[in-house]
């Protein structure tokens, strides 16, 4: 059996907008609308932006665009400045069987590498829908054991991903493409530590990946040599981040079904700008209280339960999460989150900024909160979860959701995909401005140069200054 980096390079490689299922494009095409939408409010509300700056200050040659920003830079710079951006308010799409976010590091790195070299919308959105198709694979192989060690899957499969769009786009080989992916191996990276001090680190995780995918990339181009078992061979990716031996992990047969099954179809829309973990109980919440709100002395006792996978990420220590020291830390908080949704009837941009995570009454309902486990059947499918809300009356208030809202199995429509788009988009440019880019992301497969379309993410005039911006109430479709 070849290698799977073979697999993957020959299928990526020679995947052609006409082979793709028409709803697959859609899929991919709203899912850019979506992961740019994060990104405008992140640079609206001054989240994230440090890569941004940073890159700026290397300068170079102006290959591709970056959101807010009026000159180009190197399209690796720029996949690293859009990825933190798109991922900085942890409101971007995952893919629940992979534990993975996707197209926060594949929609940078394929507009970026497409700038670079002039191609039309369609090649960027194969490119996307490839890329996509690498990620949830690789992910999905080891479900849930790169968290278990640690490591951040959006960054270590991401590279891949990243890496076989940047290949795609200029023009690579199998064999060349293949070794793009070895080179990326010894690229990926993401580490969970900033759970232990509330940092706001993990947006650098998708633009990492971004930016190692298109080096990665460029450097095989040049002839650099990566290994082909880079996954599942005896030093592989699979034994050294998951511990597992040669031969245990089956991912041959997660890249059998390349052109025939498409994971992007199975990525997952967050209502809530907070770890998909808390989805499920998050959206119980909502529909137990029915859009009621409480005051703090109202409440007796809450219990929500997600699976236990979740728990060492939003859930424990206890201590530290039933009042969160950084706003960042509160995107982790499932007790902060449910007191935020039973008090001001909303979890979403606006409940995250350092006033918001330091109120009262919102804390001392986090500190009612309790939790349980469950063995979903629906897990890891989807982000599945319940609560339990018990007030001072004795009245009782419950709901539970096997499939968290927005996922493929309680899907959104394209019309909420938009709704949130806009939503997002408003923190940042005037709504003609938002309309033009809406219209013409959906549509980029019909634009022959995606500079066409990318140059709209300068924002020119039209933006409004970072932090100054009014920010939506809810992460949802309810404002």
């Amino acid at each position: 059996m070849p290698a799977a980096a073979l697999e993957i390079a020959e299928f990526t490689s020679t995947l052609r907008y006409e082979d793709v299922p028409p709803a697959v494009i859609d899929a991919a095409a709203l899912h850019l609308l979506d992961t740019i939408g994060c990104g405008l409010a992140a640079h609206a509300l001054g989240v994230a932006t440090e890569g941004r700056t940073a890159m700026a200050e290397m300068g170079g040659r102006p290959e591709a665009t970056v959101i807010g920003v009026d000159e180009a830079l190197p399209a690796a710079n720029a996949a690293l400045a859009n990825a933190m951006l798109c991922h900085g308010l942890d409101f971007d799409d995952t893919h629940s069987g992979a534990l993975s976010h996707v197209t926060t590091v594949t929609g940078p790195a394929a507009l970026a590498a497409g700038e670079a070299c002039g191609a039309t919308g369609r090649d960027v959105l194969t490119a996307i829908v490839a890329a996509n198709e690498v990620v949830t694979r690789i992910g999905m192989a080891v479900s849930g054991r790169f968290h278990a060690r640690g490591f951040h899957p959006t960054a270590v499969c991401g590279v891949f991903g990243a890496a076989a769009a940047a290949a795609r786009l200029a023009g690579l080989d199998a064999e060349r493409t293949a070794r793009a992916l070895g080179l990326a191996g010894s690229m990926a990276s993401g580490l969970f530590a900033y759970l232990e001090e509330g940092t706001a680190t993990k947006p650098l995780h998708p633009g990492w990946a971004a930016h190692g995918g298109l080096v990665a990339a460029r450097l095989a181009a040049l002839g650099a040599e990566g290994p082909t078992s880079v996954l599942e061979g005896r030093f592989g990716l699979f034994h050294a981040y998951v511990g597992a031996e040669p031969g245990t992990v089956d991912i041959a047969e997660g890249v059998a079904d390349l052109g025939s099954r498409w994971e992007t179809l199975r990525i997952a829309y967050k209502p809530f700008p907070v770890c998909h973990y808390m989805h499920g109980s998050l959206g119980a919440a909502a529909e137990a209280t029915g859009g009621r709100t409480f005051l703090a002395e109202e409440i007796a006792d809450v219990l929500v339960t997600i699976p236990p996978a979740g728990v060492s990420l939003v859930l424990e220590p206890a201590a530290l999460k039933v009042a969160p020291r950084t706003e960042y830390e509160g995107k982790f908080s499932l007790q902060y989150c449910t007191a935020s949704m039973l008090v001001r009837g909303h979890a979403g941009v606006a409940d995250f900024s350092a006033e918001a995570i330091g109120e009262r009454a919102v804390l001392e309902v986090a500190g009612k909160v309790r939790h349980a486990t469950r063995e979903y059947t629906s897990y890891p499918e989807s982000f599945p979860g319940a609560v339990r809300v018990t007030l001072a009356d004795g009245s009782v208030l419950e709901a539970d959701l096997a499939h968290q809202q927005g996922g493929p199995a309680n899907p959104w429509s394209a019309d909420d995909v938009r709704a949130k788009f806009r939503a997002n988009a408003a923190l940042a440019v005037a709504p003609a401005a938002a309309e033009t880019l809406e219209q013409s992301l959906l549509a980029l497969a019909a634009h022959d140069d995606v500079r066409d379309v990318s140059s709209l993410l300068r924002l020119g005039g039209e933006r409004q200054a970072p932090g100054t911006a009014g920010a939506p109430t809810t992460g949802g479709l309810d404002e």
